[in-house]
């Protein structure tokens, strides 16, 4: 049943993404709210519940920003597998993994999606990415920052841990 709300939560979160993105911009930057909440979630829940995310809030943004069809979906996996892969070694740390994972993986996100819809458009390579990419990343840094220690203290307390009994 956890699958499935990570679906749901997905979902929603990549139509937020694509209908409110525009206008809580900053400049010409817009958040990842998917990839935002793939990664908190990821750390909080854990990688199957994380991909599950991944998978459904990709291919939900790539039907709706009209990109080619899995690159979100393939990028966004990426992204989760990193959050996995540096939560894994920290689990005392889970606080601060969020803080620190969201902008390192917005930027290999947005570099694996620019990539790969460059390769299925054929079209022209950007000559400088990381200088058109970094703000991104810095906006979900941001909204990691805040949402990313709520988000996990908020779980660790509704999931009880079970302990003998003395």
């Amino acid at each position: 049943m956890s699958l499935l709300f990570a679906a749901i939560g997905a979902t929603i979160t990549a139509l937020a993404e694509a209908s409110l993105g525009p206008y809580i911009a900053v400049g010409s930057v817009t958040p990842h709210l998917v990839l935002v909440g793939g990664v908190i979630w990821t750390v909080a829940a854990g990688i199957d519940r994380g991909v599950t995310w991944a998978f459904v809030g990709g291919l939900v943004l790539d039907s709706l920003l009209g990109r080619p069809l899995g690159a979100s979906a393939f990028s966004l996996l990426v992204a989760v597998g990193g959050a996995a892969l540096l939560a894994q070694p920290f689990p005392r740390l889970r606080l601060v993994v969020p803080v620190v994972a969201v902008p390192v993986l917005s930027l290999v996100f947005s570099l694996v999606l620019l990539g790969v819809t460059a390769a299925a458009r054929q079209g022209g390579i950007v000559a400088d990415p990381l200088t058109l990419l970094t703000p991104g990343a810095l906006y979900d840094a941001v909204l990691g920052f805040f949402i990313g220690p709520l988000v996990v203290v908020i779980h660790d307390r509704r999931t009880g841990t079970e302990r003998p009994d003395w």
